[in-house]
C-alpha cells in the first residue's frame, strides 16, 4: 500500500503572504514561493523547490527537490516534477550584430496541462511570444531539452536526452528513443515512432511512420542501409577490379575487332 501523503508546511519554507496554497499540501523546508503564485490542493513540493511569481501549479501535484517553475508559467494536475527540472528557462533567442549577440526577449510561457511526467534535469523552455506547450499524459525522461514555441501532443513519450529545436510541433502518441534530434519550425505526424539517435531536419507528415538514423530514414531502409554500408570497402574494391577487368575486355574485343 502506498504511504499516505505528508502533508504540513515547514517553518523553513518561505511563502509570499499573496501566494494561494491550496489544503492538504506538504510544502518542505526551503520552498520558495514567490508573489501572486497558486499551488492546487494535495500538491508535495519537496525541498529547495522554487515557484516563480504568478506560476500556476494545479492539484496533486508533486514537485522535486531543486526543481524550478519560472515566472508565470503554468503546471496542470496530477503532474510529476523529478529533481532539477526547470519549466520556463528563457528560449534560446539570439540576434546577431556586428557587435555579438543581442538577446531576444522571451517574453512567453510554458505549459504543462495534466498527467505529465518530466524526467531529473529536464527543460522546457518559455516561448518568445505565447507558450510552449507540453500537453496531457506526456511522459519525459531526464536530460531532455524541449525549445521555445515547441508543442508536444498528448501522451507521447521521450527517452532521455532528446533535443527538440525551437517551433516544432509534434504530434500525438508519438514514441521518441534516446538522443533523438528534432530540426526547429518541423511538424511531426500522430504516432511517429523515432528510434534512438534518429536525427529529424524536417517535417515528418506520415502518420505512424518508423524512423532511424540521420537524417532519418524509413526503418527498415536504414537497417538495410547500415548492412550495405559495412560491406562498402569491399565492394568498392570489387568495383575498381571489375572496371579494369571491362577496359581489358574491351580492349581485348577491339583488337579482335581490328583483326577482322
Amino acid at each position: 500500500s502506498m504511504k499516505p501523503k505528508r502533508e504540513g508546511i515547514s517553518e523553513l519554507a518561505f511563502i509570499d503572504p499573496s501566494a494561494k496554497i491550496g489544503e492538504k499540501c506538504y510544502i518542505g523546508p526551503f520552498v520558495a514561493i514567490a508573489e501572486g503564485v497558486e499551488i492546487g490542493e494535495g500538491c508535495v513540493l519537496h525541498p529547495h523547490v522554487t515557484i516563480g511569481r504568478n506560476a500556476k501549479v494545479g492539484a496533486n501535484t508533486e514537485i522535486y527537490s531543486n526543481a524550478v517553475i519560472y515566472h508565470d508559467c503554468i503546471v496542470g494536475n496530477r503532474c510529476v516534477l523529478h529533481a532539477g527540472c526547470v519549466i520556463g528557462a528563457d528560449g534560446f533567442g539570439f540576434q546577431p550584430t556586428e557587435k555579438g549577440y543581442e538577446k531576444i526577449p522571451q517574453i512567453g510561457i510554458a505549459i504543462i496541462e495534466d498527467d505529465v511526467e518530466i524526467g531529473a534535469n529536464t527543460c522546457v523552455d518559455r516561448a518568445v511570444m505565447g507558450a510552449t506547450i507540453v500537453h496531457s499524459g506526456v511522459k519525459i525522461d531526464n536530460l531532455v531539452q524541449i525549445g521555445h514555441n515547441d508543442e508536444i501532443g498528448s501522451h507521447t513519450v521521450m527517452s532521455a536526452q532528446v533535443g527538440i529545436a525551437g517551433s516544432t510541433k509534434v504530434g500525438e502518441w508519438c514514441m521518441f528513443g534516446g538522443q533523438v534530434g528534432i530540426a526547429d519550425h518541423a511538424t511531426i505526424a500522430n504516432r511517429v515512432m523515432a528510434g534512438a539517435q534518429a536525427g529529424i531536419p524536417n517535417s515528418v507528415k506520415k502518420e505512424g511512420a518508423a524512423i532511424q538514423g540521420t537524417p532519418a530514414i524509413e526503418g527498415r531502409n536504414f537497417w538495410k542501409s547500415s548492412a550495405i554500408f559495412k560491406n562498402l570497402p569491399d565492394m568498392w574494391a570489387d568495383m575498381n577490379q571489375m572496371k579494369k577487368e571491362i577496359k581489358m575486355l574491351k580492349e581485348q574485343l577491339g583488337l579482335a575487332k581490328k583483326e577482322e
